[in-house]
């Protein structure tokens, strides 16, 4: 009796996931709708617990400034701290500034200075990790947590292995990143895990002007548009 009571349940849970199929397809629609009609982006990535005053989320604020100056609109995770200092350097210099916002228990709520027209919300991680992939011309990194990391491996991972085209991973932090990097050269290619060209898929900076340059640089032979 409790083997098949233990069965019951198991089967209402599939159930239930075939019908989440059409709430995940919904954010996708929502998601390619909205973003299909922005225009060339740039995402700036970070921890959600950096406070404003802190170098890294000034730093941030003057990055996001520059990239929009550039002609390009700012994409962020839509939250607190570097998501928010991103979305803050685009509006102080009237560029687009989109939010992609993400419901969690903690941390996470709409920063002010998102495009009102321009915020979109998610529940599921997978679509939202999508969007930022699919419409940004290019990734600025600043210190972060596991978020952050994800983010960052995930379009590395899809640049290796030709899922999606190059574009320019930028790290911003040296004494933030360079451990990584040491580890990531010192170890993993060490061993042969990764090849020693992979190691050109990121670069690493500590100023707004070089990270301008870089998207620039790379942009001026490469098209604009939607990666996939």
């Amino acid at each position: 009796m409790r083997k098949q009571q233990h069965h019951k349940g198991w089967n209402e849970i599939k159930t239930n996931d075939s019908w989440a199929i059409f709430k995940i397809m919904g954010e996708f629609v929502n998601g390619f709708e909205k973003m299909g009609t922005i225009g060339p982006c740039v995402s700036v990535f970070g921890s959600a617990r950096t406070k404003p005053g802190d170098k890294y989320y000034e730093l941030a604020v003057n990055i996001a400034k520059s990239i929009a100056e550039a002609g390009y609109g700012i994409i962020t995770g839509g939250g607190p701290g570097i998501m928010e200092a991103g979305n803050k350097g685009a509006n102080f210099a009237g560029g687009t500034s989109v939010g992609l916002n993400i419901d969690l228990p903690f941390e996470q709520h709409d920063n002010p200075f998102i495009d009102a027209d321009k915020s979109l919300d998610f529940d599921y991680f997978f679509v939202r990790k999508v969007m930022f992939v699919k419409y940004s011309q290019g990734f600025v990194v600043m210190p972060g947590g596991f978020g952050t990391l994800d983010e960052l491996f995930e379009a590395i991972t899809l640049i290796q292995t030709h899922k999606i085209e190059k574009f320019p991973i930028i790290l911003v932090g040296t004494e933030f990143w360079g451990g990584l990097l040491d580890w990531i050269r010192n170890t993993m290619l060490k061993v042969k895990n990764i090849s020693p060209h992979d190691l050109d898929l990121i670069q690493i900076v500590d100023s707004e002007s070089e990270v301008v340059e870089i998207i620039d640089a790379f942009y001026n032979g490469h098209a604009l548009s939607p990666n996939f």
